[in-house]
């Protein structure tokens, strides 16, 4: 008997990714939603008994999603497929009553054991049927190729606020990556959730492989840093300047580690990077921009806008890379799907 399943995620990129992932041999009738909203619809509509969904969409997230199926009671089972990696999102979204939680990308391993633990499929695990019916990713299409480094974005920040988050002890609250081509003068305009009227501390480090490069930079309101210090528990050494100097290259480091190793085994390839410089300290937001690397004319600029809401705590990661090497990421992202 066929299957209604149901993939819930905001990246175009990331519902083809988990399509090819579906076994040839399971018999499902494959439909698609944006948000949670659209999701509901067909749930209620009896066109999904088994959903994979994403936690972090506009409109209606994965966590208010996963609310109101329960408090409606509708028939379908969830399994989460998120860059949100957390134990405390895990948790979260299985106390509401998601079956199982399946980490981006895909394990496809993973994926074949829930479905036979539940009944769901006992066959093959083969998926290459499938991968060849999914419309393929244009390379020429503008809003394709942001989706792609969207979900790139979005894998690295999860891996990046788990890292943090057992650091603090703390949950992180996870936005939906800003990713924009630009210009580089337009750059300090695409960094939307930087406060501007507020001074700010940046750290820099570039990394490199072979044809990729970058520069990871994390952006500190000044505001937030007793806040940050307390949380991590330093002792206080009379020195609110020494405390918060150890504070932003502490998170700096956890975060940009964490984002390149996951820029790395998406892109399959190792980056080395050099040691990170502070870019300035309590100045402001377009002082530190001017003292990037980058004076090519045109880069993509992904901006993620880490929060930590009990502590009333917000940074900014923005990784910058250049043109040349916006291309043979396309081609490497595509390539890990097929």
């Amino acid at each position: 008997m066929t299957t209604p399943v149901l993939i819930c995620d905001d990246s175009s990129f990331a519902r083809k990714q988990m399509q090819r992932s579906i076994p040839d041999g399971w018999d499902v009738d494959i439909s698609f939603a944006e948000h949670g909203e659209q999701a509901l619809e067909k749930i209620r509509a009896g066109k999904a008994e088994v959903m994979f969904l994403d936690l972090n969409m506009p409109v209606l997230d994965g966590y208010e999603t996963m609310q109101i199926i329960r408090k409606e009671d509708l028939p379908v089972m969830v399994i989460v497929v998120s860059g949100d990696v957390q134990p405390e999102a895990r948790k979260r979204m299985l106390d509401l009553g998601a079956i199982d939680f399946i980490k981006k990308p895909t394990d496809n391993a993973k994926l074949i054991e829930i479905l036979k633990q539940y009944g769901l499929y006992s066959g093959e695990a083969t998926a290459t049927k499938r991968a060849e019916s999914v419309a393929p990713v244009e390379k020429e299409n503008k809003a394709d190729k942001l989706d792609a480094y969207r979900e790139m974005a979005n894998i690295a920040m999860g891996q990046a606020g788990e890292s943090l988050a057992k650091l603090l002890d703390e949950f992180i609250d996870l936005p939906i990556p800003n990713v924009n081509l630009i210009t580089n003068n337009e750059l300090h305009m695409a960094i939307a959730d930087v406060q501007r009227n507020e001074s700010v501390s940046a750290v820099s480090q570039g990394f490199i492989s072979a044809g990729i490069n970058g520069e990871a930079l994390v952006i500190f309101n000044d505001s937030n840093f007793a806040n940050m210090v307390k949380l991590l528990g330093y002792e206080d050494d009379n020195s609110n300047s020494s405390l918060e100097l150890e504070a932003l290259m502490d998170v700096s480091n956890i975060l940009i580690g964490a984002c390149l190793r996951a820029l790395s085994a998406q892109l399959h390839s190792v980056f080395s990077h050099n040691h990170p410089i502070i870019l300035g300290r309590h100045c402001d937001l377009d002082d530190i921009l001017r003292s990037t690397m980058h004076t090519e004319d045109s880069l993509l600029a992904i901006e993620i806008a880490y929060s930590i809401k009990s502590q009333s705590i917000n940074f900014d990661l923005l990784l910058l890379f250049p043109k040349k090497a916006i291309d043979l990421m396309f081609d490497k992202l595509v390539q890990s799907t097929h």
